[in-house]
C-alpha cells in the first residue's frame, strides 16, 4: 500500500506534535496576536515574533529540496546552524593544546607569537608525550658550538648558471595571487624584502602586487604558463624572457606538481577571473581559466631538462629549478639520468610534500595522493647524492614547517632550505578558519573582496612576516650551536631520532637508506633504490620493462 503525503498525514501522524512543534507555536502565537490586537493593537509586535517563524515554517514544510526540513520545520535548521558553529567550538572550546588539524594550537601559537614579537617560551617542560610512537628528536651535543656563524645562507646556482642566488634558509613557498588577495600578496612581498628571503609567486603568474616592493621573487611557471603563455596556451619565451628580466625576479621554477593536487590542474571559473587576474595571467576576462594536468613544453625528461636549460637562458642566466611532489621515484630518477646523459642541470629541486596545500583541493587527492615531505625528501636526497649531484643542485623542503626545530629536521634529510606557505599565512593574521575556497576568509588573506581585505594592513603585517622568519631563524641557530654545528649543512640522519615504540628508539639512518656517494651510479646497496634506478629512462617518465 502505498505511503500517505498529504500535509494532513505529515501534521497528524508519527510524533506529529514533536515534529511540528515550532510550526504549531507559531500558527497558535500568530492566531493568538491576531484575536487579541482587536483590543490591544499594540499586541501587533508579537507578529515580530510569530510571523518570520511560522513563514520559514510554511516554506520548510512544502520544500521538495531538502527532507529532514520537510519533516521538521524550522527545528530542522539547527543542524545546519550547529554545523557551521562545530568549526569554532572545536577550535576554541573543545580541542587541547596538541589538537586540531592540519595546524594544532600550539603550532599556530607560535608563529603568532614570533610574528609578534612576543616571548615564546614554554613552561613547565612539553606537553609531547615523548614515550609515544610518534615522538622525534634532534641529537644534541656535550659542546656546544658557541661560535657558530648565526646567518648562514645557501648559494644556489651550478656552473651552467651565470647569476647565482643567496638563499635564506626559510622562504615563503608558492601561494598564487588569485587565491590570494592583493594585501596578502603585497605584505609578504614587503616582509620579504625586510627580511632578505624570497617570496615564491605561485603558479597564478608574476602579479603587480609581488613586484610592488621589490622583495625577492621565484618566479613559478606551471602547466598554464600564466604570464608568460600565447593565446593557445603554450609557453611564450619573449613574453617569459620579458618579464623574468626584471630585477626582483631573482630564480625561476617549473612546477610539475603540487603537494595538495599531484597530477591535477586547475579551473578558476570565469566569474572569478578579474581584469586584474586576467592581465596577470594573460588570459581573457570573465572566461574559465584552465591550468591542465601536464605540461605541453615537454614529454620527456630529456625535453624538461633542456626547457629548464632554455628558461635559464631567457632568464639572463638565472637559476631555474624545478618543484614537485613525488608521485613514481623512477620518474625522478629519470629525470637524474637525463641530466647526466646531457650534461643539463638544473639549479635546484624542492620538493613538495603531500601534506602541503594553501588553496582548496580535491579531498581525495589532498588525503590519498602524494608523497608526503619526509619520504620524498629521502628519495630526492638519495637521487643527488647517488648520481655525484650533491652540492652542485640544490635541495629545497616545502611543507607544514612552522620553527626551526621543523627546518633542522628537514636539513637532516638532505634540505639545503625550507620553505613555508601556511606559516607565514598564520603570520599574516590567519586563523585557520578553513574558508581559503569560499573567498570568505575572515581575515582579508586569501579573498579577492575589497572589503574583507581592508583588514589586513600591509605595512603592519609585513613587519610580522620579516619577524617570523627572523625568529624562526633564530631557533634554528640556537638548535645548531645546541647540537655542536657550525651550520645547519652539517645536520645528517643520524642525528634525527624517532621513536618507534614505547620501549625503542632508532635514528634515520636505520630505518630508511641513505646511499653514499655516486652509490646510484655503481649500483645501489637497498633493493628498492637500485630497482627505482632501473626503472628509470631518460627518454620516458614511464617505466622501463
Amino acid at each position: 500500500m502505498r505511503p500517505q503525503s498529504s500535509i494532513t498525514t505529515a501534521l497528524t501522524r508519527d510524533h506529529a506534535l514533536s515534529r511540528n512543534l515550532l510550526l504549531l507555536l507559531a500558527l497558535a502565537g500568530t492566531i493568538a496576536t491576531l484575536i487579541i490586537c482587536g483590543r490591544h493593537p499594540h499586541a501587533l509586535w508579537a507578529l515580530l515574533l510569530f510571523g518570520p517563524i511560522l513563514l520559514v515554517a510554511l516554506i520548510d514544510l512544502f520544500q521538495t529540496h531538502h527532507s529532514l526540513r520537510r519533516n521538521y520545520p524550522v527545528s530542522a535548521r539547527a543542524r545546519w546552524f550547529f554545523e557551521w558553529l562545530r568549526p569554532f567550538l572545536r577550535a576554541y572550546i573543545v580541542e587541547s593544546d596538541l589538537d586540531g588539524r592540519p595546524f594544532s594550537h600550539d603550532e599556530r601559537s607560535l608563529v603568532y607569537a614570533r610574528a609578534k614579537g612576543e616571548a615564546d617560551a614554554h613552561p613547565f617542560g612539553t606537553e609531547l608525550d615523548v614515550y609515544s610512537d610518534e615522538y622525534e628528536w634532534l641529537a644534541h651535543s656535550i659542546a656546544p658550538a658557541r661560535n657558530a656563524p648565526k646567518d648562514t645562507r645557501v648559494h644556489v646556482g651550478t656552473d651552467q648558471c651565470s647569476r647565482p642566488y643567496s638563499a635564506a634558509r626559510l622562504n615563503i613557498s608558492a601561494m598564487s595571487f588569485g587565491a590570494l588577495g592583493a594585501h596578502a600578496i603585497e605584505a609578504l612581498n614587503l616582509g620579504a624584502k625586510q627580511g632578505g628571503f624570497y617570496h615564491d609567486t605561485g603558479e597564478g603568474g608574476l602579479s603587480p602586487y609581488h613586484l610592488k616592493h621589490g622583495g625577492d621573487i621565484v618566479w613559478e611557471v606551471g602547466s598554464g604558463y600564466f604570464g608568460c603563455r600565447d593565446k593557445d596556451g603554450h609557453f611564450d619565451p619573449a613574453h617569459f624572457a620579458d618579464r623574468a628580466a626584471h630585477d626582483a625576479v631573482k630564480m625561476t621554477e617549473i612546477k610539475l606538481s603540487q603537494g595538495a593536487k599531484p597530477g591535477h590542474g586547475g579551473l578558476l571559473p570565469g566569474p572569478k577571473v578579474t581584469a586584474e587576474i586576467a592581465q596577470t595571467r594573460d588570459v581573457p576576462q570573465g572566461q574559465d581559466c584552465l591550468s591542465p594536468p601536464g605540461h605541453s613544453a615537454f614529454s620527456t625528461p630529456i625535453e624538461l631538462v633542456e626547457f629548464a636549460a632554455r628558461m635559464r637562458d631567457l632568464s639572463g642566466g638565472k637559476p631555474v629549478g624545478l618543484k614537485l611532489c613525488i608521485g613514481y621515484p623512477h620518474e625522478l630518477f629519470a629525470v637524474m639520468k637525463a641530466m647526466l646523459e646531457t650534461g643539463i642541470l638544473v639549479d635546484f629541486i624542492v620538493i613538495d610534500g603531500a601534506e602541503g596545500g594553501t588553496g582548496a583541493a580535491p579531498t581525495e587527492l589532498s588525503d590519498r595522493v602524494g608523497m608526503p615531505l619526509r619520504e620524498g625528501l629521502m628519495v630526492a636526497r638519495n637521487a643527488l647524492v647517488g648520481t655525484n649531484m650533491t652540492g652542485r643542485i640544490r635541495l629545497a623542503a616545502s611543507g607544514k614547517i612552522t620553527s626551526g626545530a621543523g627546518i633542522a629536521m628537514n636539513a637532516a634529510l638532505g634540505a639545503d632550505w625550507c620553505n613555508a606557505a601556511r606559516a607565514f599565512m598564520f603570520s599574516l593574521g590567519c586563523v585557520q578558519s578553513m574558508r581559503c575556497h569560499t573567498d570568505t576568509c575572515p581575515t582579508g588573506v586569501a579573498t579577492q573582496s575589497p572589503a574583507r581585505q581592508r583588514a589586513l594592513v600591509i605595512p603592519e603585517k609585513a613587519e610580522r612576516v620579516a619577524r617570523f622568519q627572523r625568529s624562526t631563524l633564530d631557533a634554528l641557530h640556537e638548535i645548531v650551536v645546541a647540537c655542536g654545528l657550525s651550520s645547519p649543512d652539517e645536520f645528517t640522519p643520524d642525528g634525527l631520532r624517532q621513536r618507534i615504540s614505547a620501549v625503542e628508539m632508532r635514528s634515520m639512518d636505520e630505518l630508511y637508506p641513505f646511499v653514499e656517494a655516486g652509490e646510484l651510479l655503481d649500483g645501489a646497496r637497498d633493493a628498492r633504490l637500485a630497482r627505482w634506478w632501473d626503472q628509470a629512462d631518460a627518454t620516458s617518465f614511464k617505466r622501463k620493462s
